[in-house]
């Protein structure tokens, strides 16, 4: 939170718990429930709204200092909402993602969404990865520029877009390809954009615009002194940033129950007309002509 006096953590039962960070052996308490696995959890930059991400396709925007009232929600997303972010040099803006493979900006506090960029439409069909389902697992803005970076759970690709925020839209300008899985990413003011990558030999690239496109910088000392602390660490490294964050397991499934029983029903009845029953006698009952057309049809 901006008063760095506590921190909110979510689980996956629906909770969202506050811990002090003045008295950091104390006890969580107990903020918000919902009845939804929570895959987020933001702070508006007043410290006035808890704003929540479930798989159940909603963002919920409640008071932090009564949680049970709920100011408004964002709704729009067809899939589980992976990652929300409130833009910090426009407070009453947030980011969202999900997947259903888009970007979605909200005027939060109305629940309106202002825009909505579909990823699909921006990739290649040569691509690779084109038919593969992903959800964003970073968001990360950099004020500087107004840029905002989208790193993608199992395609080696960051998304590049513009924030206008007076016209209230999003501008798609460009995409960067690595050739390893890509960790994480972060933007640092004055630097550009961190780019954290599983491959030992170069774990770690820096990107900046040049010329209004955005691109590896040659390595530089702070680059060359960051990147051999993590090859140094590379064990811990790989065993955290390199689980896979599961959101394979929380698409949509559909289930078709009646072919499956069509199916079946087929199949019995094809037996009784192979072996039908014993009739009175203990003879096998004679089908009449016509008869076994007649309960198919029936």
């Amino acid at each position: 939170m901006a008063s760095e006096e506590k921190l909110l953590v979510a689980d996956k039962s629906g909770d969202v718990y506050s811990f002090s960070v003045v008295e950091p052996q104390g006890c969580g308490k107990l903020e918000l429930g919902h009845l939804s696995m929570l895959l987020d959890v933001a702070v508006s930059p007043d410290d006035r709204y808890v704003l929540t991400a479930d798989r159940d396709e909603k963002i919920r925007v409640s008071w932090a200092a009564a949680p049970h009232s709920i100011e408004s929600f964002c709704l729009g997303h067809t899939e589980f909402v992976s990652r929300i972010f409130v833009v910090p040099d426009h407070p009453e803006l947030l980011l969202s993602s999900s997947g259903d493979r888009t970007l979605r900006l909200w005027e939060y506090r109305s629940g309106q969404e202002l825009h909505c960029c579909h990823l699909t439409s921006l990739r290649e069909p040569a691509e690779p990865w084109a038919d593969k389902r992903f959800a964003t697992s970073r968001i990360t803005y950099w004020c500087q520029e107004g840029c905002v970076a989208l790193l993608c759970d199992c395609i080696p690709v960051v998304y590049i877009f513009q924030l206008d925020a007076h016209r209230q839209q999003l501008g798609y300008r460009q995409q960067l390809a690595f050739q390893h899985r890509v960790w994480d990413i972060a933007f640092e003011e004055g630097q550009g954009l961190w780019v954290l990558q599983d491959c030992r030999e170069a774990p770690l690239a820096l990107c900046r615009p040049v010329d209004g496109w955005w691109q590896a910088v040659p390595e530089n000392a702070a680059l060359k002194k960051v990147s051999a602390c993590l090859r140094g660490n590379w064990a811990m490294l790989e065993g955290a940033a390199g689980v896979d964050v599961g959101f394979s397991g929380l698409y949509k499934a559909t289930f078709d129950n009646v072919t499956a029983y069509l199916r079946k029903k087929e199949e019995r009845l094809q037996k009784r007309r192979q072996n039908p029953p014993p009739g009175p006698n203990g003879q096998a009952k004679k089908t009449k002509p016509g008869e076994a057309s007649l309960r198919c049809s029936s």
